[in-house]
């Protein structure tokens, strides 16, 4: 392979109209043909704005990325309505492969079901889903909650005292709130804030008793906080000391899914290729471990096995949605 240039990356939020725009000029080029692609850089969009795990994610993959191909994953932004704002134009966003967008569950399954946020599970090509941050039960150091039976006993001796904050509502915390409370047979207070750093503030500062965090909060702050329990098929590699839900009793397994698309227009051919891409970075040991280092669970789920994979996380979703009263 010819030498490559130093990577460039594009940090800088872009405006909705300046995408479309973009999008455009891609689109009235020749369609990708999946024998040679990709022969120019490819856009990833992520629907949130930097500095958020879906960023983190995409930056590592960069490197990889231009070291299997030869091109330029160029990262922007299209931040609002919790990636509502991007899903909604990402089918305007042309088809000839080289825009692609990142993709999150459980919101791009959970938002259609509770309002019209301006697109639908369906219209999202999904085409590879990488890895997911584990939900994770979090509180503080000085915590006289020592296990997860600790905080049990405390929730059922006092429904609804033990404060829990979380990112949001319908979003992966909240989710696991409300199945916890539905497998333990307890009543918590969720507090949902606006972005996993706020809730992680508010239990640094004993604004609430706990936190629904993932795996990847405690890697970050590992000096201040514990994980009483993680909801991961097996104990995490980085903290081999804390069970899983399923080991205390309680089958609860999931988190913050993520992903990414393409708009519904671009072949099968390419959107195989895409998947063949990002699967074979997933493969590569150095970057395994970078995410693994992050709190991350790797994944591996390509385009052929989208459909199975989407029909199980609905299955799951559903019913919770119907216990948060977002459906009947």
């Amino acid at each position: 392979m010819r030498q490559l240039n130093p990577l460039r990356t594009l940090a800088t939020t872009t405006a909705l109209g300046g995408l479309l725009a973009l999008s455009t000029l891609a689109g009235s080029a020749m369609a990708a043909d999946a024998g040679n692609y990709p022969d120019q850089n490819v856009q990833y969009i992520i629907p949130f704005g930097p500095g958020g795990e879906s960023d983190i994610s995409a930056r590592l993959q960069q490197q990889y990325f231009q070291e299997l191909t030869g091109q330029q994953l160029i990262i922007q932004y299209m931040a609002g309505g919790g990636g509502a704002v991007g899903w909604s134009q990402l089918n305007e966003m042309g088809d000839d492969g080289y825009t692609i967008m990142g993709t999150n569950l459980p919101h791009i399954i959970l938002k259609p079901m509770g309002k019209e946020p301006g697109f639908t599970t369906e219209e999202l090509k999904n085409f590879f889903y990488f890895h997911y941050s584990p939900d994770a039960l979090i509180v503080n150091n000085d915590s006289p909650f020592e296990t997860l039976d600790d905080l049990i006993a405390a929730a059922k001796e006092a429904p609804g005292r033990i404060t829990v904050s979380g990112s949001g509502t319908q979003s992966a915390n909240d989710i696991a709130n409300q199945r916890f409370e539905s497998l333990a047979d307890v009543k918590t207070t969720y507090i949902p804030f606006k972005g996993t750093g706020a809730a992680v503030a508010a239990l640094l500062g004993d604004q609430v008793r706990a936190e629904w965090g993932y795996t990847t909060t405690a890697a970050n702050h590992s000096d201040k906080v514990r994980m009483l329990a993680v909801a991961s098929e097996e104990r995490h590699p980085l903290f081999p000391e804390v069970p899983t839900f399923k080991e205390l009793g309680y089958d609860m397994t999931g988190g913050a899914y993520r992903g990414m698309a393409v708009p519904e227009g671009v072949s099968d051919e390419v959107t195989t290729e895409l998947s063949d891409i990002f699967s074979e970075i997933n493969q590569n040991p150095e970057f395994r471990q970078k995410m693994e280092d992050l709190g991350f669970v790797l994944i591996d789920v390509p385009y052929g096995e989208m459909d199975d994979f989407m029909d199980k996380r609905r299955q799951e979703y559903e019913q919770v949605a119907r216990d948060m009263g977002i459906i009947e």
